[in-house]
């Protein structure tokens, strides 16, 4: 065995370390949240998020457990990718600023604008040239999430200038 493969990668520490220090933080969280039931809800919204934390750290515990003992994962074998490739920026770019445009405008215009915009600029970012049904699916998408959300979730996204009519 060679010293590279008896030594656990540092990497793979600061990868549970990061785990640990997430689970924390939720843990932590959970705790101040101060509405605790309600008739409706006679567990509260602490347990999820407790147990979310938990399971972080259970996580962390026995990756560092593997680390040590000497696990180490398989490098990424590139299936269908050619890791030498460069980083296409300027699909990055038009992905970022479509989601930067949705956030500063769905408050203004609303969900469904602001998320068909989002929808068709991501799809045109990924390469998507057909303009008219990409727009007609993100269309689609943007009022699909819409009332998911209201009815399924009872969540109101904001409709903004289709205010009354959605």
């Amino acid at each position: 065995m060679s010293r590279a493969e008896q030594t656990p990668d540092r990497a793979q520490y600061g990868v549970c370390a990061v785990l640990a220090l997430t689970g924390a933080l939720v843990i932590a969280d959970a705790l101040r949240i101060t509405h605790l039931t309600s008739s409706n809800d006679p567990i509260g919204p602490r347990p999820v998020p407790m147990l979310l934390g938990a399971c972080l750290l259970a996580v962390a515990v026995a990756y560092g457990i593997d680390v040590a003992r000497g696990g180490r994962g398989e490098p990424e074998a590139g299936e269908d990718v050619d890791l030498t490739t460069r980083v296409d920026w300027r699909t990055v770019l038009l992905l970022i600023g479509a989601f930067l445009l949705n956030a500063a405008l769905v408050d203004w215009l609303g969900w469904v604008i602001s998320g068909t915009i989002l929808f068709w600029g991501s799809a045109f970012a990924l390469g998507n040239r057909h303009h008219v049904r990409g727009l007609l699916i993100a269309v689609t998408l943007a009022l699909i999430t819409f009332y998911a959300f209201a009815i399924g979730l009872g969540v109101n996204l904001p409709a903004g200038v289709l205010q009354g009519i959605l």
